[in-house]
Formats: structure tokens, sequence, C-alpha cells
């Protein structure tokens, strides 16, 4: 049994183990979501420290997907934005363990953190995710509007530059 729970600053905390086991499971499979490989649980330890701030702070919305009590996926949403920003948030890190893909936790994932942050107020969520990657196909099936591409945006984990697609969705 799946369940998603939107975590405060504390329970952030104690979820760090779980959450760099995602971090470090998706940034090893190829994913460009920040981080170059090699990288490992400890590598991902002081972002979800920092994370953890920015939940108790307010300023990021936490979720996480579990099974079992273990921590199998996760999403954020930035929801502090500049004074001329308060309407809109920024999706981040929609990861999900590659032990529990294909059992749809990222359509679960992100429909729930969208609540969420409609009920914080936001009526506008953009992202960005790698052009190309299994990822970028998730978000126009739940909605999302592409934007556009960006070359040489980011990297790969392993190495190389890879394009960028921006996406927004209203959620009003």
């Amino acid at each position: 049994m799946t369940t998603l729970r939107l975590l405060t600053g504390a329970e952030a905390r104690a979820a760090i183990p779980g959450l760099c086991e995602v971090l470090a499971d998706s940034v090893t499979g190829g994913a460009s979501v920040g981080f170059m490989q090699p990288y490992t649980a400890a590598d991902a330890e002081p972002y979800w420290q920092g994370v953890a701030e920015q939940a108790e702070a307010g300023a990021t919305l936490l979720m996480v997907a579990e099974t079992d009590g273990e921590i199998v996926g996760t999403v954020q949403v930035g929801v502090a934005q500049m004074p001329n920003q308060p309407h809109r948030g920024d999706l981040k890190k929609l990861l999900v363990h590659s032990k529990a893909r294909g059992q749809g936790l990222g359509r679960q994932l992100m429909m729930a953190i969208e609540q969420e942050a409609a009920k914080a107020g936001k009526t506008l969520l953009v992202l960005d995710t790698a052009t190309g990657s299994p990822a970028e196909s998730i978000y126009p099936r739940l909605g999302w509007t592409r934007v556009g591409v960006i070359p040489d945006y980011a990297m790969w984990p392993e190495g190389g530059y890879c394009p960028t697609t921006i996406f927004y969705k209203r959620l009003a």
C-alpha cells in the first residue's frame, strides 16, 4: 500500500535517509536533476537538509510517497517567490525510485502536490525537465503546457550538455 503525505520540516529531517536513497538512485540512473555522477546517498544529505529547512520555513512544499513505510518517491513545490510572483510556484525534483516505477506514482505525486500548491494560493506552476528524458513525457499527459526548449541548459549526470524543456500549468 502506497501513501502520499506532505512533510513538515521536522518530518522532512526524519525522512532524510529515505530521501537521500531516492535521489541517489535517480542520479545514478541518469536523471538530470542537478547532480553529477558518481553520486551516493551520503552526497545527497546536504541537499535534503536544505530542503527540510525550506519546508520548516514554509518556503517549500515537500511531498513523499511511501510503500510499507519506505520512501519511494518525492516531489516539491517552491512556494516562496518574489513580491511580484505570489501566485506562482516552482515544481522541483519529481523523483520515483527505480524499484517503484511503472506504478503511477509520478502521476499520483503530481496530482497531490498540485492540490497542495493550490491550497497554498498558487494558481500557476512552472517546471523544467531534461529534454528527451522519460520524465518529459509525463507532464503533457497531466495537463502541463510545453513552452519550449533551451539548448545546453544543464548537464547529464554522466557528463555532456543536456537541453531542457520548460512547462507550465494553471491551477485555477
